[in-house]
């Protein structure tokens, strides 16, 4: 279907489109009258030691010197304690009935508090903001006395930030005003392609009975070329969202989506219209044989929505309500691309097209992380598109011993070592495949020694793990001559990278000395938060706090998935996380052995190795969180379902006998006359 198409639609149906985006622009204009200006205060407080445990220096005198770290448990503690329901009850006995939140200060280590309070009136969020940060200081002083800590050994507050001039937020405001729109556009589209697809049925029901209406007796004139009348498919539809995920960097988002409006998902989000429309109209059907990657995609949104009402049965402060709603959008982002990809590519060459342009921007990304790596900067960072804001803090360039660790277009090093990790299984396949020899070897074999050599490049464990299982999946697969061969490839490319990167593989090697000897300050931290995470996960075991509620400015970052989703949707969100990357490998596993090729079967390989990355490395970062490398695992996880189909079709094609044969079979046989 071209837009063209959907343009003709919409323009027959005028009678659904007409009415009902003028009454979702009379709702929007409605909540804009009757929705009121929300306004917020904040105010910041540190926590001082006694002056008994740390003695002031005659010089110093100033209390303030005494805010140290070790105080951050003792701020984790009262942070829960203004938390708590009997806080809250003691709070609006006082005044204080307007939402309010309590965290610890934005890119902090230190023992300092941002209290905050939302509301509409904003003399009265002032004054809220006032109580609640001398309430804060009572509470820690009750706290104490509770303990019997004498007085000369308590802790206090002092304040760092006054209670400010409560601001206007508008942001949350116009985001439900959007959506109101958004959705009654959305849903007078969906009917006006129902309508049609309804219409279209009919036509055919009449026209299999003989009648043939009198404007479809005449041949229909040929349509000119163009581009509303080129007709689009999921592969283009997919491209376009990839060239988007490539080269805008994924911490620019349009204003009013956060961290998940990025022009890539916004894309993938319009494809899925694109599919559902071209659904409905009866232009298209899913494939056959690829339901595998929806049907899990479907146990994935099941635990999502669970996450979610569980999110809205507690006390969420407003930050963690507006993360589950951007969670939602999200995951409508991965069921596009995986139902695109699985279900909407309907030709095997246009799959393998998909892929090739996988494999290239992929490439490109490597490349421009070489850039980053050798220049000692982060290209992404000078990028400036107009209508775009940065979603969070521009990230300085990140360095690990002597280097510099590039990130390319993405959002950090572990997400750009992790998603050309999961790739390069692709790049290997396409460099081997038969049918592409008339490329040359440089064209076969570049994609794979630029993404592979970037992998060392990042100064990651996350990295190296995932070459290490791309090898160990893949080359004992092949045969004696080209296994050897590969080895001694590998090897060399160590030698390789100690002449040209001096110390970067005995930086690399120290890493890994360092964490099997327990003696990395890394891994120690990521320790001490896998136990941090019990008493939220005791709190709700089954169905966790929201999908991407558990924002690191109001927690701390997991740096690890499966912790991450434990904390956010429980044991049923776990399990439907590890069920997607079971999905992955059992495809991959099955395209291996039905595959009637020996390219089927190395791409079956490429498959497995690639969830099997995204198994193991998702317990070294929360890689969900980072948009592209979750759009590329989704898109790979759509393509392994649709790619199946297509093996599953053409076994069951050679397995029928062709006519002459069957009616030969079924020939008695005669015997032979002596």
């Amino acid at each position: 279907m071209s837009l063209a198409d959907l343009l003709a639609i919409m323009r027959r149906r005028w009678y659904f489109i007409g009415p009902l985006t003028l009454l979702s622009l009379l709702a929007g204009g409605y909540l804009y009258r009757t929705i009121p200006v929300s306004y917020e205060s904040q105010s910041s407080v540190t926590l001082l030691d006694s002056t008994a445990t740390v003695e002031l220096a005659p010089a110093f005198g100033n209390p303030l010197s005494n805010a140290g770290g070790p105080l951050v448990i003792t701020a984790d503690v009262l942070i829960r304690t203004l938390q708590s329901s009997d806080s809250a009850g003691e709070l609006r006995s006082r005044g204080v009935t307007d939402p309010y939140s309590v965290a610890f200060a934005p890119d902090t280590d230190g023992p300092l508090l941002t209290l905050s309070v939302t509301g509409t009136d904003r003399a009265k969020v002032l004054r809220e903001t006032t109580t609640l940060t001398r309430f804060a200081g009572e509470q820690l002083t009750a706290l104490q006395a509770a303990s019997k800590v004498p007085a000369v050994y308590t802790v206090q507050t002092a304040p760092v930030v006054l209670p400010q001039t409560p601001v206007p937020q508008s942001k949350s405001r116009y985001q439900g005003i959007a959506a109101v729109v958004i959705v009654g556009l959305v849903s007078a589209f969906l009917l006006s392609v129902l309508a049609e697809g309804v219409a279209t049925v009919r036509r055919r029901g009449r026209a299999l009975a003989g009648y043939v209406p009198r404007r479809h007796r005449a041949r229909a004139p040929e349509r000119p070329r163009g581009l509303l009348v080129r007709r689009l498919d999921a592969t283009t539809i997919l491209t376009g969202y990839l060239v988007l995920a490539v080269f805008v960097p994924s911490n620019l988002t349009l204003p009013a989506l956060g961290g998940v409006g990025t022009p890539a998902n916004v894309f993938a989000l319009l494809g899925l219209l694109w599919y559902l429309a071209t659904w409905l109209g009866g232009r298209v059907l899913p494939a056959k044989g690829t339901r595998l990657p929806r049907v899990a995609m479907c146990v994935l949104a099941a635990a999502v929505l669970l996450s979610y009402l569980a999110a809205a049965t507690r006390d969420s402060s407003h930050e963690e309500a507006l993360a589950a709603d951007r969670g939602l959008i999200g995951l409508l982002v991965w069921v596009a691309l995986v139902v695109l990809a699985s279900a909407g590519i309907q030709e095997r060459s246009r799959l393998e097209t998909l892929m090739r342009r996988l494999v290239v921007l992929g490439t490109v990304v490597a490349l421009i992380g070489y850039y980053d790596f050798f220049a000692a900067t982060n290209i992404a960072d000078s990028l400036d598109i107009p209508g775009l804001q940065a979603s969070n803090a521009g990230i300085s360039a990140m360095d690990r011993g002597s280097f510099t660790r590039p990130r390319s277009t993405t959002a950090h090093p572990l997400e750009f070592g992790g998603m050309l990790a999961i790739l390069v299984p692709f790049a290997v396949h396409q460099a081997f495949d038969p049918a592409r020899r008339h490329a040359g070897a440089l064209r076969r074999w570049a994609p794979v020694a630029i993404m592979a050599g970037a992998l060392p490049l990042t100064v990651s464990r996350t990295s190296i793990i995932g070459a290490f299982i791309v090898i160990l999946v893949m080359v004992p697969r092949w045969k004696p001559q080209r296994r050897w061969a590969a080895i001694g490839l590998i090897l060399g490319s160590v030698a390789g990278f100690k002449v040209i990167v001096p110390g970067l593989i005995g930086t690399i090697t120290n890493l890994f000395a360092s964490f099997l000897s327990d003696s990395d300050s890394s891994t120690q931290a990521r320790t001490v938060k896998y136990g941090a995470i019990v008493p939220y996960l005791g709190e709700r075991p089954w169905f966790g706090r929201g999908f991407g509620t558990f924002i690191p400015d109001l927690y701390f970052f997991t740096d690890n998935q499966y912790m991450l989703t434990l904390a956010e949707m429980g044991i049923v969100g776990l399990t439907a996380l590890l069920f997607l990357f079971v999905t992955g490998i059992h495809t991959g596993g099955v395209i291996r052995r039905l595959g009637r090729t020996e390219s089927d079967r190395e791409l079956g390989q490429a498959f497995l190795a690639s969830a099997l990355v995204a198994l193991v490395i998702s317990a070294t970062f929360d890689a969900l969180s980072f948009p592209m490398y979750a759009g590329m695992f989704f898109l790979i996880l759509g393509a392994g379902g649709s790619c199946l189909g297509f093996i599953r079709r053409e076994a069951a094609a050679a397995a029928v006998p062709a006519p002459g044969k069957a009616s030969e079979a079924r020939l008695p046989r005669l015997a032979g006359s002596r």
